[in-house]
């Protein structure tokens, strides 16, 4: 197995019987009320404070944690509820606004604030619940959750080691999973004495210097577009007048839509990982672009940069390294279109998008944009870009001939 690296979740899909399922969202509904009555009380003391600057009252963990004993003191149906994810409601709600108030006092701008935390609407929320070790315990592969509610584990993959935590919780499409927390396992692969340095991009995913690790634009979200936009005009005939509930076919038509979505995303984490798997077993050092996709969404490229899913490709690669003890080393994006991966001279302008030829000024190098741009990715990384695929790290082994 290997030594511990730090915990990583562990996500499997459930398998809910219509008991359970009650037993679920009823539970669901105590936390849900819970969750808005420490709104409510937020709200009261940010009242209070505008009222009374110099008084010290807080609605921090301990002054909600009173609160519970009280309520449940009083109230029958939140005592037949489990205590654990009731508590660990607290404490979610507890640290959303500690990270908010944290962000404010900060002065970080609006749109990077982390929002203060809202009313969850009994339609407009899906069911999340959190058990700590001492709220949940598996036997005979079996979840079974505080309450007496129990629940079948589709055990795709075994787990490293026993959990500590888990959130139950329930999907658009109306899936229900448990994703664990548990210590991970780093597994060394053996080494391979190679290098690579990946660009992303929108045509291509990545582009590295090696072309058998190329990856291609996979468009899942391409090929489904025709279902999703016949969803979305079911929905559009459908939907229902303010005030008034959804009928049956508006309902259906957005489970159809939420269920073509996740499988989008499957197929996104899965092409991610395959590609993140081949280039980790076959390469010890990682040059990666740190680059942040977020600002391609106000571009004319946002839906085809959406559907390459970048930031979920690169965190797979993060990921896949960690656990195999590879060395990924980020790479900062500035000026990476406009180095020449031979002689390091800078370009003066700016390359436009529509040149995908990189001509260097200084040597006369030339090499596709990409390409170009992966080599600077191993050149910055402290690594030897001029030589071809292969090129071993500083002091690493030489490869033995075939």
């Amino acid at each position: 197995m290997g030594e511990t690296a730090g915990r990583a979740r562990y996500t499997y899909r459930l398998r809910v019987s219509a008991t359970a399922q009650e037993g679920l969202e009823a539970e669901w509904g105590r936390c849900r009320w819970l969750w808005n009555e420490c709104v409510a009380k937020s709200r009261q003391v940010h009242v209070h404070h505008q009222a009374h600057p110099g008084d010290r009252l807080t609605c921090g963990p301990a002054r909600l944690d009173r609160m519970l004993t009280d309520v449940r003191a009083k109230a029958l149906w939140l005592r037949e509820g489990a205590s654990v994810p009731q508590q660990q409601t607290i404490r979610d709600f507890a640290a959303s606004r500690s990270k908010a108030l944290k962000d404010i006092k900060n002065r970080l701008p609006q749109k990077r604030r982390a929002g203060m935390p809202r009313h969850k609407k009994r339609r407009g929320s899906d069911p999340s619940l959190n058990y700590t070790r001492r709220g949940f315990r598996l036997k005979k592969g079996r979840l079974h959750l505080a309450g007496g509610i129990v629940l079948t584990v589709v055990w795709s993959r075994p787990l490293p080691a026993e959990p500590s935590s888990v959130r139950v919780y329930r999907d658009h499409a109306g899936h229900w999973y448990a994703s664990f927390v548990a210590p991970a396992r780093v597994e060394a692969l053996p080494q391979t004495g190679a290098v690579i340095g990946i660009d992303w991009g929108v045509r291509e995913t990545a582009t590295t210097t090696s072309d058998a690790h190329d990856l291609p634009h996979p468009r899942h979200g391409f090929k489904a577009q025709q279902k999703l936009s016949r969803y979305d005009r079911m929905m559009a005939r459908r939907k229902p007048a303010k005030g008034q509930p959804a009928s049956k076919g508006y309902r259906e038509a957005k489970k159809w839509r939420a269920k073509t979505y996740a499988k989008i995303a499957r197929q996104r984490q899965d092409t991610a990982r395959k590609w993140a798997k081949k280039v980790v077993r076959d390469h010890d050092v990682i040059a990666v672009e740190d680059f942040r996709p977020k600002f391609l969404t106000r571009t004319t490229m946002a839906r085809k940069a959406a559907d390459a899913a970048i930031g979920a490709t690169k965190q797979a690669l993060i990921d896949m390294g960690r656990k195999h003890a590879r060395d990924v080393r980020l790479v900062h994006p500035a000026h990476t279109t406009m180095d020449c991966a031979r002689c390091g001279a800078r370009a003066k302008h700016a390359l436009p998008l529509s040149e995908r030829t990189y001509t260097c000024t200084a040597c006369g190098a030339v090499s596709p944009r990409d390409k170009n741009s992966a080599r600077v990715m191993l050149l910055r990384a402290g690594l030897d870009p001029t030589g071809v695929e292969g090129t071993r790290p500083p002091g690493a082994p030489l490869r033995e001939a075939a």
